[in-house]
């Protein structure tokens, strides 16, 4: 940016001060000085063109000239659509409308700001610096053609409608940057409209029409997000529907989350890039969806992701892809500072990992996938070649939901009971039913025989007795009933010994007490819930649910973890089965 008090506006934020926008594509981490700290293109997993989250160059700035101001903002009601407001020490309020246009091609992306001045007259300052491609290349070829300016960034157009008064500054690094002041006077607004296009190609060419790209933006969040109403949590349930929507490309997959090597835990090596589709994250959302009975659009993207990935590679079965289906780079090091206490990584080693559960999940996705819509493409035989590959490798190590180390996981395997006997009722013949039926025995009569502790509840291995919350999930997904006295026991012991001020934790590491090695995993707070719910426990089920949600970014996103003495979120943002697992509560809870 142009001057220190730009450098300093575009610095790395507390996560729990950052809104997103997305269009399915890809998305910006919006931040609370008006600031885009984050932003890949043109795809979820491409090098960043906003990088300031991690100590890098580029960004996108808007915010009031005043020397006193304090930050606040909000979400539309449906979609990802954010307005950014601030109160300055004059008494003005200055509002900033964000999004992405939708719907939106791979190639191209629109990112709209509307700048009003609420109360009072304002005057606004924007800087704005691409830098789209490997090694953050600096813009180049910078060009006013009245109305717009255009530029180029690496192999990337650039063309920004609504700054005619700008000008070229040099920007910390020599490289040039565009500069704007303008005054709105009260109940005034203007509109900038920044387009990206990839592959070197000319921009489109046509104008950029600031008022039909906003209403054909809410147009579609509006056909994409129900109301919800019907759940106990309407306004956050359908910010879940918009932030998995919004995290769902046009190729089906859904991106697990929008960033990459936010820590976990400072300086410990837990820092990894989520911008990828696991499978089991992709069936959590689809299973959300049905419950729910919402627009089909993402139940049927989800099953038909999985569907493809599953007949694709078989027992090759990755636990995470690109959005569009391709291999994940394995994990490395980045030439970015990093988020304070981590370090800047890409890729992602689970790509070469074997997830037995993520097979369970899919027949679980198929199954209801198949109930509520019928059989989609390919759906029968996704099933037919995930039950073979159970078959062959149920009785082989494999890396877990939590991608620790490989094992005899019991989760993994009651997952796969579960989607086996899902499967069978609704995309089996009569023969494939029994076969399939007669291995989910098999799987849960060994599981019995060695991952159960002398006091009836459930092991995490044969080898490793702790409870593990993880274990709640398939009683819920139908491996038990609800009154299976190994359910009831596992219950009891995830309450006992991983709960503390009513947040959940994973699992014990070592002797350290609950919130020293990790944070509370917001996931698990919320299939508590639904297992406290499904032993008929609703009051305690909604004080957990509430608990578990309070534990959210200002603007109602959640991250995998949450530091509960600090009130600090923990990891990539937004996490999307977090959200799924809140819609799908949301839901079940209601009544």
């Amino acid at each position: 940016m142009t001057d220190d008090q730009g450098a300093r506006d575009c610095e790395p934020k507390a996560l729990r001060e950052y809104a997103l926008i997305a269009d399915g594509e890809r998305g910006v981490l919006v931040g609370p000085h008006g600031e885009y700290a984050w932003m890949c293109f043109p795809s979820w997993e491409s090098p960043p063109a906003f990088s300031g989250l991690l100590g890098g160059p580029g960004g996108y700035l808007a915010q009031p000239v005043s020397p006193r101001w304090v930050w606040g903002g909000y979400y539309e009601d449906h979609g990802l659509i954010w307005h950014s407001r601030w109160v300055t020490g004059e008494g003005a309020m200055l509002e900033c409308r964000e999004a992405l246009a939708r719907p939106a091609g791979r190639d191209r992306a629109v990112i709209l700001r509307r700048c009003r001045a609420v109360r009072g007259a304002s005057r606004v300052r924007v800087l704005l610096d691409v830098r789209a491609g490997p090694g953050a290349p600096r813009m180049r070829n910078l060009r006013h053609h009245d109305p717009d300016w255009t530029a180029r960034s690496g192999g990337t157009s650039i063309r920004w409608h609504g700054g005619d008064e700008a000008v070229v500054r040099e920007g910390a690094d020599g490289g040039p940057v565009l500069a704007l002041t303008f005054d709105l006077a009260e109940g005034q607004s203007r509109d900038l409209v920044l387009e990206l296009t990839a592959g070197g190609a000319d921009p489109a060419g046509g104008p950029l029409d600031a008022a039909a790209l906003w209403a054909a933006t809410q147009r579609d969040w509006r056909e994409a997000v129900p109301d919800c109403s019907d759940t106990i949590a309407p306004r956050d349930a359908r910010l879940a529907y918009s932030v998995l929507t919004g995290l769902t490309s046009s190729g089906g997959g859904m991106a697990a989350a929008a960033t990459t090597a936010l820590p976990e835990r400072s300086n410990e090596g837990r820092n990894f890039d989520y911008r990828y589709a696991w499978i089991r994250d992709q069936c959590f959302a689809g299973r959300a969806v049905a419950v729910h009975g919402g627009p089909p659009r993402l139940l049927r993207n989800a099953a038909e992701f999985v569907a493809a990935r599953i007949e694709a590679e078989g027992d090759r079965l990755k636990p995470a892809y690109t959005v569009t289906g391709g291999p994940v780079p394995g994990e490395r090091g980045g030439d970015l500072p990093g988020y304070p206490g981590a370090t800047a990584v890409f890729g992602n080693q689970a790509g070469e990992q074997f997830q037995l559960d993520a097979l369970g999940e899919a027949l679980l996705l198929l199954a209801v996938a198949a109930e509520r819509d019928g059989p989609g493409p390919g759906a029968a035989g996704a099933a037919r070649t995930a039950a073979g590959v159970i078959a062959r490798r149920w009785t082989r190590p494999g890396a877990g939901i939590w991608e620790t180390r490989d094992d005899l996981w019991t989760h993994s395997r009651l997952t796969c009971v579960a989607g086996l006997r899902a499967a069978a009722r609704t995309l089996a013949g009569p023969a494939e039913a029994r076969s399939w039926n007669s291995l989910a025995d098999a799987v849960l009569a060994e599981t019995a025989r060695t991952a159960l502790t002398p006091g009836g509840r459930w092991k995490r291995t044969p080898g490793d007795d702790r409870v593990d919350a993880a274990l709640l999930i398939p009683p819920l997904r139908g491996a038990l009933p609800a009154d299976d006295p190994r359910t009831v026991a596992t219950l009891r012991a995830v309450r006992e010994d991983l709960v503390e001020e009513g947040f959940v934790y994973r699992y014990r590491v070592g002797d350290q007490p609950l919130g020293v090695a990790e944070g509370a995993f917001t996931l698990c707070g919320f299939f508590l819930a639904l297992a406290e719910r499904r032993q008929g426990d609703t009051a305690r089920a909604l004080t957990t649910f509430e608990r578990t949600r309070s534990g959210c970014a200002t603007s109602g996103l959640f991250s995998e973890e949450y530091d509960v003495k600090q009130r600090q979120l923990r990891g990539n943002i937004p996490q999307a089965f977090v959200h799924a697992l809140l819609l799908e509560s949301a839901c079940r809870l209601t009544g």
